[in-house]
């Protein structure tokens, strides 16, 4: 007799699920970057970021810091838009309660690209003042 799986178990792993979640992973990367603004400024100060730091030839060390930096924002950024959608179908009308979720996301992504601005500056400063 064949067993039925129970509603509540896990579906079973599969290289093909994990290659369909990864293609569900950059379609959100690319909604994010399609409908948000903020998206393209974290992009833009990435790639200064980056380029930057190749310039000043950051050791690994520095560039562990500076890409933890930056996956911060992008993750709080996602985090955000992910929060606003669900916040916009959930109520398409104006709620208190809604407003203050989308805020308090929105703060989320502050504290992240002032923590991650607060990091580079720590970490370019010796490099800008060598050169």
């Amino acid at each position: 007799m064949k067993e039925v799986p129970h509603a509540c178990a896990p579906p079973r792993f599969t290289l093909a699920a994990r290659l369909k979640s990864f293609g569900y992973a950059f379609e959100g990367i690319a909604l994010m970057l399609k409908t948000q603004h903020n998206a393209w400024l974290h992009l833009i100060a990435t790639t200064l970021v980056t380029g930057l730091a190749g310039w000043c030839r950051v050791d690994a060390g520095d560039w562990r810091w500076l890409i933890g930096a930056m996956a911060m924002v992008w993750m709080a950024e996602a985090m955000n838009t992910a929060v606003e959608s669900l916040c916009d179908v959930v109520s398409p009308h104006y709620s208190l309660a809604v407003k203050s979720a989308k805020d308090l996301a929105a703060g989320g992504v502050l504290i992240a690209a002032c923590v991650a601005a607060a990091i580079g500056v720590i970490t370019f400063w010796p490099y800008l003042g060598a050169r």
